[in-house]
């Protein structure tokens, strides 16, 4: 749906098709008010997604606020990739354990606790506002029995017994910094700390390589989005770490390398 279709659904509590069922529809002056409001903050390029406090990820409604990153379409494609990955390697009866390095409003969790069964995941992220939103969405979803949310940079801070993972899954910043002013002005209302990739954009997925290895199992996969032009950058980065290969690169709705998953060794 277009913006104007989002808003309207919204205010009026329908759907697309009855906007345009019902044209004639008179607007009370509360909701003429509340319509002007919004359309005054979008001219300052407030994202809209902010402004009604919500969004839609994978056919769910997920609420965002200023201290999360806005769901993308593009990353529908890591979690779609991901639920295959769980249901080829998956063992019958047993649970598949999952780490989600960065889970922001926790979208990407959310949605594997939605469509996947006998699934267990440890979310984290460094930002406790986040954390407060992703917990509150996976109540709304009632996926709080299937998530452990952590307050931590990147992985666990509690020791972990052996390699537990049998999947680890992320949307790290991957933007250059000196990129990030010249891109639209909608970005600047998004947490800079989940956009900012270093000076190259390559600086989590280092961080993500020098670690990985001790919480991921035996032929475990590593599954991460991708920046344009980075798949280069990425599997020097893990061949470089040694333990890991490069298996597969999928590409987005612009033939762009969007998603990569790699494979412990």
């Amino acid at each position: 749906m277009t913006e104007s279709e989002i808003l309207f659904s919204e205010v009026l509590h329908c759907d697309r098709s009855s906007l345009y069922r019902n044209r004639s529809l008179t607007l009370g002056a509360k909701t003429s008010k509340f319509i002007a409001s919004v359309l005054k903050r979008r001219m300052k390029a407030e994202p809209l997604q902010y402004i009604l406090g919500k969004t839609e990820f994978m056919g769910l409604e997920f609420q965002v606020g200023h201290s999360v990153l806005i769901p993308r379409q593009e990353t529908e494609i890591l979690v779609e990739k991901a639920i295959e990955l769980v249901k080829r390697y998956q063992v019958p009866c047993t649970k598949y354990r999952v780490l989600e390095i960065g889970t922001g409003c926790g979208c990407i969790a959310i949605s594997l606790a939605k469509f996947l069964t006998d699934i267990e995941i440890d979310a984290i992220d460094i930002s406790q506002e986040a954390l407060l939103i992703a917990r509150n969405n996976a109540k709304l979803h009632n996926a709080t029995n299937k998530i452990r949310f952590l307050e931590s940079d990147l992985f666990p801070r509690s020791p972990v017994p052996g390699p537990r993972y049998d999947l680890i899954i992320s949307n790290p910043p991957y933007i250059p910094s000196s990129e990030i002013s010249q891109l639209q002005p909608e970005i600047a209302y998004e947490p800079r700390i989940a956009l900012d990739g270093g000076e190259d954009g390559l600086d989590f997925y280092r961080k993500i390589a020098l670690s990985c290895a001790k919480f991921l199992k035996e032929r475990g996969r590593l599954i991460m989005e991708i920046g344009f032009g980075q798949l280069s950058g990425v599997r020097n980065i893990f061949e470089e770490a040694k333990n890991f290969e490069v298996i597969e690169a999928i590409k987005d709705y612009n033939n762009i390398d969007r998603v990569v998953i790699i494979e412990k060794r």
